[in-house]
C-alpha cells in the first residue's frame, strides 16, 4: 500500500517527528511505499490546501495519516475536510492530540481511525487489516466507528525501544531541515519521564494505560532507553549520509535520569563523534560527576526545566517539588564544569500573580544561566493545569483555537491591565531580567522597562513590532561597552548571554 502522512506544523519552529520517523520505517519493513507532507513555512511549504491537494493527488495514497499536536488540530481539520471531497481513502490521526482527545478527534466525522498512545506497531497492524480486509477488532491502540458507534479496542502494553528498527531519515528531505536548522539535529535516546508535571502529557499517558491495561504505574515499563549501541550506530549513519551536521540536541524528556547509561554514553561517545550535543536534565537528577562527563564527551548545552521562580506555584501548580536551592546548585554545578546552561520558564499560569513572575525573572536574573527560553503558558486538554484553568475561569476557548504554538501569545485571559502586562513581558522578557541583574547595564535597561510599563494599550500595539530590532540595536551598544547582557538571539522566545561563543 502507499500511505501518505501529513504533518501539520504551522508557524511553529521546525521539528522533527520522530513518530512519522519510525512509522514509516515500519511500514517499509512490511513491504509498503511512504510519503510525507512536511507543512512548515520555514521548509517551504506554506500552508496551502491547492498545493496540498495537488501533492496528495500525485502521490495517489491508499492512506492518509495524520500527526498531530494540539495548536495544529486546526489545520488537520481543514486538510482532512478538503481530502474527504476529492479522495476516496482512508484518513487516520494520530499524535499525542488524537491520544487525549481522541472523542473530539472523532467528533469531526473526518477520520475513519484514530490512534491512542504509541502506535509503532499498532499502525501497522491497521494497515495489514486494511490491506486484507480483516477485522478492525483485532488493532490494537484504536477508535473507530463501527454500526454507527464509536468502538475503542484495548491499548497495546509499551514496546521495548530494542524491538524498533532505525528511522527513516529518507521520508523527510533531511538534508533541507538540517541547512534549515543550522545544522542542529534532534535524536532521542529514551522515552517516558518520571515525574508528573501537571502542565505535561506524560502523566496522562501513564493514566491512560495504567487504566486500561490494569497495571499499576510503576509496572508499565514507560521509561525505557534504546540500546546504546544503537544510538551511536545512528550518529555513525547520520554522520555518513548527511553534510553540515554542527550540533545534536537530545530531545528525550530527561537524558540524565538514568546515571549509568549517561556516564556509558559520555565514555564511549568521542569514540564516534566530535561532533558537540546538548541534552535536558532535571535540577533534581544532576550531579557534579554527571556534568564533568557530559563536558569531557563533547556537551555543550544543558538544559533544566525551572518554568517558574515561585516555589508556591511550582508546588501547587505545576507539581514541581523542587527547591530553588536546587536550582541554584544544579546551575553552578553546570558552570563549574564548562558547561552551558539553558533554562525553560513559563508565565501566565492560573493563580499567578504579578509578584511571582518577577520571581521567575529575579531567579534568572541571581543565577545567570547561559541562555534562557520564556513562553507563554499554554493548557493543554486533558492534563491537570488545563483543569485547574478551566476550574478557574482563565480559559479565553475562541483565543486558544487560533493559536498555532504557545510562544506567541496567552489563551488564558486574566483581566485587561494583566493580560497587557504579560504581552509586554513575553515581548520584552530579558530586558526584564538585565532590569534586575547585577550587570553594569541593568539601569539601561530598568530605564527601558519602566518606559514600556507606562504605555497604553494602543501605544504598545504600536512599539511592540519593532522591539526586536531595538533589542538588537541595545545589546550592540552593550557589547559595544564590554557590558555583559542578555539579548534575544536565534528566535524571538530565546535570550543568550553575551559572552556566549559559539565555537567555546
Amino acid at each position: 500500500m502507499k500511505i501518505l502522512f501529513i504533518y501539520p506544523n504551522v508557524n511553529a519552529q521546525i521539528g522533527f517527528n520522530y513518530g512519522i520517523a519510525y512509522l514509516s520505517a515500519v511500514l517499509k519493513q512490511d513491504g509498503h511505499t511512504t510519503g510525507l507532507l512536511n507543512i512548515n513555512e520555514q521548509l517551504g511549504y506554506q500552508f496551502d490546501l491547492s498545493r496540498i491537494l495537488d501533492d496528495v493527488a500525485a502521490f495517489s495514497p491508499d492512506l492518509v495519516a495524520f500527526s498531530v499536536v494540539t495548536p495544529q488540530f486546526q489545520y488537520a481539520i481543514k486538510i482532512a475536510a478538503a481530502l474527504k471531497k476529492h479522495f476516496p481513502v482512508p484518513l487516520v490521526c494520530g499524535g499525542i492530540h488524537a491520544t487525549v482527545a481522541s472523542d473530539e478527534v472523532m467528533a469531526t466525522g473526518l477520520f475513519d481511525a484514530v490512534f491512542i498512545g504509541e502506535a509503532d506497531f499498532a499502525f501497522r497492524d491497521y494497515v495489514r487489516v486494511l490491506a486484507s480486509g480483516g477485522d478492525l477488532s483485532e488493532v490494537p491502540n484504536i477508535c473507530y466507528r463501527k454500526n454507527g458507534e464509536v468502538v475503542k479496542n484495548k491499548l497495546m502494553p509499551f514496546v521495548g525501544l530494542d524491538s524498533l528498527p532505525a528511522k527513516d531519515y529518507e521520508i523527510f528531505d533531511f538534508q533541507k531541515m538540517i541547512d534549515a536548522k543550522n545544522g542542529w539535529v534532534g535524536l532521542m535516546a529514551s522515552r517516558g519521564c518520571p515525574f508528573r508535571c501537571t502542565y505535561c502529557f506524560n502523566h496522562q499517558i501513564v493514566e491512560l494505560y495504567s487504566r486500561d491495561l490494569e497495571v499499576a504505574p510503576a509496572k508499565l515499563g514507560y521509561i525505557r532507553h534504546h540500546p546504546l549501541q544503537d544510538v551511536l550506530d545512528e550518529i555513525r549513519f547520520l554522520e555518513t549520509h548527511y553534510k553540515n551536521i554542527k550540533m545534536y540536541i537530545f530531545d528525550d524528556d530527561l537524558f540524565t535520569f538514568n546515571r549509568e547509561y549517561v556516564l556509558e554514553f559520555c565514555r564511549r561517545y568521542p569514540s564516534v563523534s566530535r561532533i558537540p550535543f546538548v541534552v535536558n536534565a532535571h535540577v533534581q537528577v544532576f550531579d557534579r560527576a554527571v556534568a564533568e562527563s557530559l563536558k569531557s564527551a563533547g556537551c555543550k548545552i544543558v538544559k533544566f526545566g525551572l518554568e517558574s521562580g515561585s516555589e508556591r506555584v511550582r508546588r501547587d501548580v505545576m507539581r514541581r517539588m523542587m527547591k530553588n536551592q536546587t536550582i541554584r546548585q544544579a546551575l553552578a554545578i553546570a558552570e563549574d564544569a564548562g558547561l552551558h546552561s539553558s533554562v525553560f520558564v513559563m508565565v501566565g499560569l492560573p493563580t499567578e500573580t504579578r509578584a511571582e513572575v518577577l520571581e521567575t525573572i529575579q531567579l534568572i536574573a541571581e543565577t545567570r544561566p547561559g541562555r534562557f527560553r520564556w513562553t507563554a503558558f499554554f493548557p493543554f486538554p486533558g492534563t491537570v493545569a488545563w483543569e485547574l484553568s478551566r476550574a478557574g475561569g482563565y480559559i479565553d476557548v475562541n483565543k486558544m483555537s487560533t493559536l498555532t504554538n504557545f510562544t506567541d501569545d496567552s489563551c488564558l485571559d486574566f483581566g485587561q491591565e494583566h493580560n497587557l502586562w504579560l504581552d509586554k513581558i513575553l515581548k520584552i522578557f530579558p530586558w526584564y531580567v538585565n532590569a534586575y541583574s547585577e550587570f553594569p547595564c541593568a539601569p539601561q535597561y530598568r530605564k527601558l522597562v519602566q518606559d514600556i510599563e507606562l504605555l497604553t494599550e494602543a501605544e504598545w500595539q504600536r512599539v511592540a513590532p519593532h522591539l526586536r530590532e531595538q533589542d538588537a540595536t541595545e545589546s550592540r551598544a552593550q557589547h559595544a561597552a564590554g557590558s555583559l547582557h542578555y539579548a534575544i538571539r536565534f528566535n524571538p522566545f530565546m535570550a543568550v548571554r553575551s559572552d556566549w561563543c559559539e565555537d567555546a
